[in-house]
């Protein structure tokens, strides 16, 4: 995975991003050689991108840059529409996912009161219970030697009960939670069914908040409702927004993070060993996993209400901007000549975007790093063997465009 490698020679137009994402570090890497910004393509869509640190530092900020849908120019003129297959993760409902300013400012201010400090820590135990009950369902799995994939049996039914005990919802619907996001984000569902599925997802959210209102409960639901500072309170739609959201960038990307980690130790046993020796901390590994393999490759999208230059090119008023974390977490110029490889050891802070950074500052950061950091010692713990189980060249991606996500991870837990 973090071999040696040559930059190809970049094209003259408009990279297209792969929605199968069937050569992730090919594509890194032709953004990277495409420059800090550059033209691509989504699925016959053009944007931009930036693929550099400083510059997407800049922009991450830059007022001009909305998540408004309206201010999208191929929006206005009619070239982009309902049919298009990424729509659903642009024109989503009102939240602090899409809007800006005073708005964005009100719900996140709701949405802080809801993910306290305090609710977090209270969370520490019942994860650390959740964790040793998917152990022993995994040391189940992998009796005798048997392959057993890791995300399925532990890296994905943990953030995804984790994040359902914190919204209140019944464990009883996790399973077809999952189902209805992995549908969602598949570039192989046809947009009619994903439509279905947004239908589907507005009417389950629409439920939980209607049972929390009647019934008001120590969750995050409820204390969405409840929340009295900031402005006026949230309506049962932003409520929805909001939860959709998080439940799809709370545990898509905790499994991420999970699974890349393991991955990246057991390709390299001799960062594996520092680790478990206790020179390297398990925050530095989930520090330089989020920067190296990042849980999102693409995040769509932010559009320009005016001309906006930057790195010597001009993003025109109402074309759109996509974050291109896998590539900016590469960028030679903040993490040195080494950027495309896994060290642990890097002698320089692992200072990285890959949560966001500016008033779009992912809000769930906190739980996935609770997550992981519960996760991983506990698993390596219970298994210190742990073995992959086919070889890394056989691993393939999720069609997913803007996720990082393996389809499985076959290991041995006994090597």
């Amino acid at each position: 995975m973090s071999c040696p490698v040559t930059p190809p020679a970049g094209g003259t137009g408009p990279l297209a991003i792969d929605p199968l994402v069937q050569d992730l570090t090919g594509e890194t890497l032709r953004l990277r050689e495409a420059g800090p910004l550059t033209r691509i393509e989504l699925l016959g869509v053009p944007a931009w991108t930036v693929t550099r640190h400083a510059e997407a530092r800049a922009l991450l900020t830059d007022a001009r840059l909305v998540k408004d849908i309206n201010a999208w120019g191929a929006w206005q003129r009619g070239e982009v529409t309902r049919d298009w297959p990424l729509i659903g993760m642009i024109d989503v409902d009102r939240s602090m996912f899409n809007t800006d300013g005073a708005e964005h400012r009100r719900l996140r201010t709701k949405t802080a009161q809801a993910v306290t400090p305090r609710r977090l820590e209270n969370l520490r135990p019942v994860i650390e219970g959740i964790t040793e009950k998917l152990l022993d369902e995994l040391a189940a799995a992998g009796a005798d030697g048997a392959p057993v994939d890791l995300k399925s049996v532990f890296a994905l039914p943990l953030p995804m009960t984790v994040i359902s005990e914190l919204m209140g919802v019944d464990a009883a619907h996790h399973a077809r939670l999952h189902e209805l996001y992995k549908a969602f984000f598949s570039m192989l569902t046809p947009q009619a069914e994903r439509l279905a599925v947004i239908a589907e997802l507005d009417e389950f959210f629409t439920g939980v908040v209607a049972e929390k209102k009647a019934a008001p409960g120590d969750d995050l639901t409820s204390a969405l409702i409840l929340a009295d500072e900031g402005g006026e309170p949230l309506t049962d739609e932003e409520v929805v927004g909001n939860l959709k959201a998080m439940v799809a960038a709370g545990h898509e990307t905790t499994i991420s993070l999970i699974v890349n980690a393991v991955r990246a130790l057991l390709t390299h046993p001799d960062q594996l060993a520092l680790v478990l020796a206790g020179e390297v901390s398990w925050e530095t590994v989930i520090e330089e996993t989020l920067r190296w393999n990042t849980p999102t490759t693409h995040l769509l999208m932010r559009f320009a209400t005016e001309d906006i230059e930057i790195a010597g090119t001009v993003i025109p008023r109402g074309d759109g901007l996509v974050i291109s974390y896998r590539a900016i977490g590469w960028d030679e110029d903040q993490h040195g000549p080494s950027a495309h490889l896994f060290d642990i050891t890097r002698p320089t802070p692992i200072r990285h975007l890959t949560f966001g950074h500016g008033p779009h500052i992912c809000p769930g950061a906190a739980l996935s790093r609770l997550e992981a950091r519960i996760a991983l010692p506990a698993l390596f713990a219970r298994f210190p063997a742990l073995a992959p189980a086919v070889p890394d060249r056989e691993l393939r991606n999720m069609p997913v465009l803007t996720q990082n996500d393996l389809q499985a991870y076959p290991v041995r837990l006994t090597g």
